[in-house]
């Protein structure tokens, strides 16, 4: 057996979990080998994963895409690249379930741009392809023997299924242009630097913060586990004694279920498993088993070095001693982590810092590439991993969503563009570089929708094309987009009727057409169905804890004359505001209800302005009828069926438990008194 000796390596995805420890361990072992590394540096990457290399002469780091077909030519040609070591992927399998088509993108499209540059230069003596174990599929229960390299693939999921889909490619590329391919085939890999959206680094945050470890299903399902040091020498091996065109497993017999993890995570911190794990709803597909057979690798004298109990409690001892070093996940310490999978989100305490140290002037004798710092990468003691781009600055949501952003300490701009200027939108994402984008403008009336009967060009233009636009933006530029809409396009009707708290669910037809402000969301909202990058919200009626804003549903109600008294679902923006920035976290999709549980009437509303603001108020009823005689376009009334919501924010409060709690229980004794 001959033993390959690369000179100058090219490895992507160099700045994520796997991929890091591998560079860190060839540029220690191997001082002769220049080693290139690429990376867009997306949410799970971390520039910090590489700092044991930093100072090392034959180390470079190059920000930036591989499915940029120019950057890859041009790193391949000036760096003289002979080998590539081939991680970047998204792996996340929640997230491939929400955003396919990201993983099409890089998994897929990325993996060609790779192999097509390859073919092009003509210089690769290896390609080394990593793959994952799922692209096999779940194995059988009480199968003895795992799947071996010649093994049929059967993906189950979005995620496994691009990964075979690259694997097919590198093959076609190796039979068709005789480019020197190998593919590795892993189990779970754990240890330092992961990001905590995995089961390991997930438990062990979460049980440092005393809070609930989440298991899908019944725990019942079993994973393998190898220690990353150990997965590291694997890649070391398969780089010097792989074959050209052969499938390397690197896995462990070792295996666990995942309730077993959680109980062995609990005893690291002395917690009584009864009370600190909670089953969760399962996700989708999730097989039962993934067994290897690593007879291949061990022939060329490897195996795994550091036991599961070792293993676990460096893994632990690292997480301790580190608890911000992926600054905040709590996006991903949730049952079903949903994390936007945006490039440019630079994990770090010290942006500009971090740059500084990784680019320079190219020139002989540097080793380090020059690539444009980040606008606004300014020194910070705890640097967010968000930036919201928000439009509707001079709007009531628009406004509130500023100040929710200051406390939460989340870096935020106002868009400057007009939303039916879609040159304008894109320049301020180009000047912004946000991770999410969040719409709270609109023409909702001035002062109330009747405005809008007599501006449906004016309403048009923000409510429909301006929206639009702005989604289609947005989605051309990775980004998920938090649409506040209106629930105002439903009125109650036979299947659902006042009072029978039947309410209209987010997949319901728009029955209401009375006014042509409901019109226009109702066409939106369809529309906006064919765009997955969208997150809409139906706010109804908003109230806020601020009683003196005249946009606030009681504020109005309590200066009319008369009011019909219906009940109604409505939202409250203190609690609920809050919420949308979490489901951004999340990277939450589709149509929510957005309001809180339940109905509450005017007259109800009343009473309570009667009981905590003003015990003289007085105000008379008149009916439908009556009202209809003075507005010029119907209003809806209705009650939305927010148990979608509910079950995402199990703490939400009911429609009449929140006005008391964030409403009239904090104005009792302004008003009061």
């Amino acid at each position: 057996m001959t033993t390959y000796k690369p000179k100058n390596i090219l490895i992507t995805g160099a700045a994520g979990f796997i991929a890091s420890h591998v560079a860190n361990r060839l540029i220690r072992n191997y001082p002769e080998y220049k080693v290139v590394v690429l990376d867009k540096l997306d949410y799970c990457s971390n520039l910090k994963n590489l700092n044991p290399s930093r100072s090392s002469p034959n180390f470079k780091f190059v920000k930036g895409d591989i499915g940029s077909a120019d950057l890859v030519n041009y790193i391949l040609i000036t760096e003289s690249i002979d080998t590539i070591m081939h991680f970047a992927a998204q792996t996340h399998v929640d997230n491939s379930f929400g955003n396919s088509f990201e993983f099409t993108k890089n998994n897929i499209y990325g993996t060609h741009v790779l192999l097509e540059a390859c073919k092009v230069t003509g210089q690769i003596r290896r390609f080394i392809h990593v793959s994952t174990d799922e692209v096999y599929g779940e194995t059988d229960e009480d199968a003895v023997v795992g799947n071996h390299e010649a093994s049929q693939l059967l993906p189950t999921n979005p995620y496994s299924a691009t990964k075979a889909g690259a694997e097919m490619l590198v093959m076609a590329y190796g039979r068709s242009y005789g480019l020197p391919v190998i593919t590795t085939r892993g189990n779970n890999v754990y240890g330092p630097n992961q990001f905590p959206e995995k089961l390991i680094p997930k438990f062990i945050l979460l049980a440092m913060k005393g809070q609930p470890l989440p298991i899908h299903g019944d725990g019942s399902n079993v994973r393998s586990y190898l220690y990353c040091e150990d997965v590291a020498e694997a890649f070391e091996v398969v780089l010097h004694k792989g074959e050209i065109g052969h499938v390397y497993n690197i896995g462990t017999k070792k295996e666990r279920r995942v309730i077993d993890v959680a109980k062995d995570i609990c005893k690291l911190f002395s917690l009584d498993p009864e009370n600190a794990i909670k089953f969760v709803e399962n996700r989708p597909f999730n097989d039962q088993r993934y067994f290897l057979d690593d007879q291949k690798l061990k022939n060329l004298d490897w195996s795994e070095r550091t036991t599961w109990e070792e293993g676990l409690r460096k893994t632990m001892e690292w997480y301790t001693s580190n608890p911000t070093w992926w600054g905040d996940v709590s996006g991903a310490l949730v049952p079903h982590p949903r994390m936007l999978m945006m490039p440019g989100v630079e994990r770090q305490p010290d942006c500009s810092e971090e740059i500084k140290n990784t680019e320079s002037e190219s020139s002989p004798g540097q080793n380090k590439m020059n690539v444009p710092a980040s606008r606004g990468a300014a020194a910070s003691p705890k640097k967010s991993s968000f930036k919201f781009l928000i439009y509707g600055r001079t709007g009531w949501i628009g406004g509130l969503l500023g100040k929710i952003c200051e406390k939460q300490g989340i870096p935020y701009e106002y868009g400057r563009g007009r939303l039916e200027d879609r040159s304008q939108l894109i320049l301020d994402i180009q000047n912004v570089k946000p991770t999410h984008v969040f719409n709270a403008a609109g023409v909702t009336g001035r002062p109330n929708v009747d405005w809008c009967e007599s501006h449906k060009p004016e309403t048009i233009r923000t409510n429909v094309v301006g929206t639009l636009t702005l989604a289609d933006v947005c989605r051309e530029h990775g980004l998920l987009m938090m649409n506040y809409a209106t629930g105002c396009i439903f009125e109650y009707d036979a299947g659902h009727p006042e009072g029978s708290g039947i309410g209209f669910k987010e997949e319901d037809k728009p029955n209401f057409t009375g006014s042509f402000y409901s019109k226009t969301k109702a066409m939106v909202e369809e529309l906006m169905k064919e765009f997955e990058n969208v997150c809409t919200l139906r706010v109804r009626m908003p109230i806020s804890s601020d009683l003196s804003n005249p946009r606030n549903f009681i504020t109005k109600i309590s200066r009319y004359n008369k009011v019909v008294n219906i009940p109604n679902s409505m939202t409250i923006l203190d609690e609920l505001l809050p919420l949308s920035v979490e489901m951004a976290k999340r990277n939450c999709r589709g149509i929510w209800n957005f309001t809180n549980p339940g109905v509450v009437s005017h007259n109800e509303i009343l009473e309570m302005y009667k009981k905590y603001i003003d015990p003289g108020f007085e105000w008379a009823n008149f009916t439908l009828e009556e009202q209809a005689k003075v507005i010029v376009a119907a209003r809806s009334n209705n009650e939305m069926d927010a148990s979608k919501l509910k079950m995402e924010f199990p703490e939400l409060l009911s429609i009449k438990d929140s006005l008391i709690k964030y409403v009239f229980e904090p104005n009792k004794k302004v008003f009061a008194e």
